[in-house]
């Protein structure tokens, strides 16, 4: 049996080590969020509240999995094991 998959897609805004944080924009299907991810106390904020329950997880298992690789500007994906 096939999983159902949804891509998303992340646009990195700003990263900063000295204060521990990098921001950004994700995107799957019709869903689009702003997060913030306070990488040194491991906290990730997603806004807006519609949807977010689907993408805060695998999001961050994401930034977990690629911080160091991650730079502003950049546009990256990753795929949820969901239909969107």
């Amino acid at each position: 049996m096939n999983l159902p998959e949804t891509t998303a897609y992340v646009r990195i805004t700003q990263h900063s080590w000295q204060q521990g944080k990098m921001e950004g924009e994700v995107q799957a299907a019709e869903y689009r969020w702003q997060f913030q991810w306070c990488f040194r106390k491991g906290q990730l904020s997603v806004k807006p509240s519609l949807g977010r329950a689907l993408i805060q997880e695998p999001l961050g298992r994401f930034l977990e999995r690629c911080d160091y690789q991650l730079e502003p500007g950049g546009d990256y994906a990753f795929t949820i094991r969901a239909e969107l």
